[in-house]
Parts: C-alpha cells; sequence; structure tokens
C-alpha cells in the first residue's frame, strides 16, 4: 500500500464516505500479507516509498504471479529483477500490464506515472557493450524508484576519447552510476573528474583471472579517487536504487 492510497482511505473515513469496518479491512494486509511461501511486505512504500521489489532467480512462475497479485491488488508498482524470458512470457499471459526488458531482465508493471522525485540527473555509464545488462537494471531500477535518468555505454578506458566527448553531461549529473568488468577502472577515471556521488558496480565480464567479477570489485574497492562507493558484483539494481535515494535527498 502505498501513502496516496493510504490518505484517500482516511480521508473516505474523515468525509463519512466509509465506516471504520470497511477501513480496517482496508489495512488487515498492513504491514504484510501471508502467502504461505511468502511474506508481502506492503507497508515497505509507507516506510521506504518504494514497494517491495521481486527477485525473480530461485522462485517458479506460479509464484511470481501470485506475489505480483498481492502487491497490485494493493496498487502498488511492481519490479521483478532477474527473471528470464521465458519465465518473463508465462507471467505476462496471467498479468497483461507486465512489461519485460530482455536486456535488463526486468519484468515491470507501473499502476501510475512514475514521479520525478529526484532533484537531478541519474547517469548510468557502461565500461563495453557486454556491461549493458547490469547497468540496464541500475538504470530501470533508478527510473522506478522516481529518477531522471540518462545512458552513456561503450565509454570504457581502452577508448578514453568516447568518455571524454561526454564531460559535460557528466558534470551535469547529480548522481553516477558507473558499470565495468574487465580491471574494473573506469569508476576511479570518472571519480577523477566530477564532483558528484559515483556508485561502482564490478561485473563478472572478464577472461580468467578476472575472477568472475573479483578483479574489477578489488580494483573499485582500493579506487584513489574520493567519492566512490562500490555494490556487490553484477548488482545493478542495488546501484540505481541506491542512486535514485541519493538523487531524492
Amino acid at each position: 500500500m502505498n501513502e496516496e492510497k493510504l490518505r484517500k482511505i482516511l480521508q473516505a473515513l474523515q468525509d463519512g464516505k466509509a465506516d471504520v469496518e470497511s477501513v480496517l479491512k482496508s489495512l488487515r494486509s498492513l504491514p504484510y500479507e501471508d502467502l504461505g511461501f511468502a511474506r508481502v511486505d506492503h507497508h515497505r512504500s509507507l516506510r521506504r516509498g518504494f514497494p517491495e521489489v521481486i527477485f525473480g532467480e530461485g522462485k517458479s512462475v506460479d509464484q511470481i504471479i501470485q506475489i505480483m497479485k498481492a502487491m497490485l491488488a494493493q496498487e502498488s508498482d511492481v519490479l521483478v529483477t532477474r527473471i528470464d524470458g521465458d519465465r518473463a512470457k508465462a507471467v505476462q499471459r496471467k498479468i497483461k500490464r507486465a512489461v519485460y526488458d530482455e536486456v535488463s531482465r526486468t519484468l515491470t508493471v507501473r499502476k501510475r506515472k512514475v514521479s520525478d522525485k529526484g532533484k537531478g540527473l541519474v547517469l548510468v555509464l557502461a565500461a563495453g557493450t557486454s556491461d549493458i545488462p547490469v547497468a540496464e537494471e541500475a538504470a530501470i531500477t533508478a527510473e522506478m524508484v522516481g529518477s531522471r535518468v540518462e545512458r552513456l555505454f561503450d565509454v570504457g578506458v581502452a577508448g578514453l576519447h568516447r568518455l571524454l566527448s561526454h564531460f559535460k553531461k557528466m558534470q551535469e549529473a547529480r548522481v553516477l552510476v558507473v558499470v565495468a568488468g574487465m580491471e574494473g577502472a573506469l569508476p576511479s577515471v570518472v571519480g577523477g573528474m566530477v564532483s558528484k556521488p559515483i556508485i561502482a558496480v564490478p561485473t563478472s565480464v572478464g577472461y580468467g583471472v578476472s575472477f568472475e567479477g573479483l578483479a574489477a570489485l578489488m580494483t573499485m574497492l582500493n579506487s584513489c579517487a574520493p567519492g566512490i562507493a562500490v555494490v556487490n558484483i553484477d548488482n545493478g539494481f542495488g546501484a540505481g536504487y541506491l542512486a535514485a535515494l541519493i538523487n531524492q535527498s
């Protein structure tokens, strides 16, 4: 349940258009709804400003559908992360409004136009084309949480001139999400060019000694450029969510 719906319920009670029993019925699902296999946190939007997010990996199609229906019944926007195309199509057959993005592997339902709660621009950069899936997950998450987002892809350090041509745009951004695999050097370079918070995202892209993203992670954690925070390997969702929160503060 979001703040807007709660206000309508309370306003109806105040105006005499609803009685106490009907209001109690509406509020019984707070703070969560027990589906047996999941306890859906309907109270999260009131606490955090955005509903619970469904992590798709490890969940069956039926479980995802039931959780989504429970959230939609409370007028919540829905974001499902890490869901493959086949399961997404199965969900869409039951929930027609669901929109699937195959690049980021996200499934979304927007009950209303997402308001721009941010004070500025969230800029998402991807070092290489292979990093785009994680970068898109970050971008879509930040948009769903309520930020204006722009993307700069394939601007890695192997061709630094590609990045430098967007210097003005980087200066305009309020928060930057920088996604990179291989040696993970891009956040350090960007950190030396801007005065805004940077959220670095290591990806598992790379050859053998990249150790499935550990090399990029260690580079980012050891960056000499100040103002960089690092999330987990391939965690575009966490980066996008944090960027949106910073942009709202």
